[in-house]
C-alpha cells in the first residue's frame, strides 16, 4: 500500500507539472500574463535576454533545488527535481505547438490561473513542488524555528518574494503585463489554498496515541520539533495521551509516515491562522 502511495504521488506530480508548463507556455505567456515565484523570473530573464525560456527556467530553479537538498533531504529534493524537470521539459515542448486561445485576455489569464493552481495543487499535495520560492521560504521557516523554537508561517517570505517580482516585471516590462501577471497569482493562489487548505499556512497535528515516548523521539530526531503532551481517556482504549506538534505543510509527510510506524495511533491536523504569544 505505502508502495502504491508512493508511485502514485510521483505520477501526480508529473501530471500537476505538465498542467502547469501547458498553462504558462500555451496560455499566459501568448496572453502577455507571467507566472510568479521563480519562474517568473525565469520567464522575466528570457523576455529580457531572448534565451530559450526552459533554459532560464532550468537555471533558476537548479540553485534551490540544491539549497534543498542541503537543508530539506533527499526526499524532497528528489520530488522536486523531478518536477522541475517534467515542467521544464513541458514549457520546452508546448512552446513549438502552435495554438491560440483566442478570447480576451482577462479570460484567457484567469482560465490559465486555474489550470496553474490545479497543477501545483497537485504537486504540493503529493509532497512536491516546482518553484523555488517555496523551497526557499521553507527554508528560512525551517532555520528560524530550529533557532527560535517557535513556528512561523512562510506567508510573509513568499509575498515578499513574489512582490519583488512584479514590482521587476512592472519597471522592466509593462504595466499590462504587471497587472496580468497579478491576477494569474491571484487566481492560482485561490485554487491553490482550496486544495491544500493554506499550504503556506502552520499546521497543527494532534495525534493520540499510547505510545508517547516512541512518537516523540521520532519527533524530534526526524524533524527537529518538540510536542505538547497532555493525559486523556479514550471510552474503549482507556489510558492514552494526546500531542499537540505544529509544522509546516512541506513536514507533515514525514509526520505522516512517523506515525504510520507506531500502531494504535491516530491523528488529526487543521491550519492555524495565528499563533498568540
Amino acid at each position: 500500500m505505502k508502495k502504491k502511495k508512493d508511485v502514485l504521488s510521483y505520477v501526480f506530480i508529473i501530471v500537476g507539472a505538465i498542467m502547469a508548463s501547458f498553462s504558462v507556455a500555451l496560455i499566459l505567456l501568448p496572453n502577455d500574463a507571467i507566472d510568479y515565484g521563480t519562474a517568473g523570473v525565469a520567464i522575466i530573464i528570457s523576455k529580457l535576454t531572448g534565451f530559450q525560456l526552459s533554459t532560464c527556467v532550468l537555471a533558476v530553479f537548479i540553485p534551490f533545488i540544491i539549497a534543498g537538498f542541503v537543508f530539506l533531504g533527499r526526499r524532497f529534493t528528489i520530488k522536486a527535481a523531478l518536477g522541475s524537470l517534467v515542467y521544464t521539459a513541458g514549457l520546452d515542448f508546448f512552446e513549438n505547438i502552435p495554438f491560440e486561445l483566442d478570447t480576451e485576455h482577462f479570460l484567457a489569464v484567469a482560465f490559465g490561473g486555474a489550470i496553474l493552481g490545479a497543477g501545483l495543487s497537485l504537486i504540493l499535495r503529493s509532497g512536491g513542488c516546482i518553484d523555488g520560492s517555496e523551497i526557499l521560504a521553507n527554508i528560512v521557516v525551517k532555520r528560524l524555528s530550529d533557532k527560535t523554537g517557535r513556528n512561523y508561517s512562510m506567508t510573509p517570505v513568499l509575498l515578499a518574494f513574489n512582490a519583488l517580482v512584479y514590482m521587476t516585471i512592472f519597471a522592466l516590462i509593462d504595466v499590462t503585463a504587471a497587472l496580468l501577471s497579478l491576477l494569474v497569482y491571484v487566481v492560482a493562489t485561490a485554487v491553490i489554498d482550496h486544495f491544500t487548505d493554506h499550504f503556506e499556512s502552520i499546521k497543527q497535528v494532534t495525534i493520540i496515541t499510547q505510545d508517547p515516548e516512541g512518537i516523540i523521539f521520532d519527533i524530534k530526531n526526524k524533524l527537529n520539533k518538540t510536542c505538547t503532551i497532555m493525559d486523556s481517556r479514550g471510552a474503549i482504549a482507556g489510558e492514552n495521551n494526546t500531542l499537540i506538534c505544529y509544522v509546516s505543510y512541506f513536514e507533515l509527510p514525514i509526520m505522516k509516515e512517523i506515525i504510520s510506524t507506531h500502531s494504535g495511533s491516530f491523528s488529526t491536523v487543521s491550519t492555524i491562522d495565528e499563533i498568540l504569544r
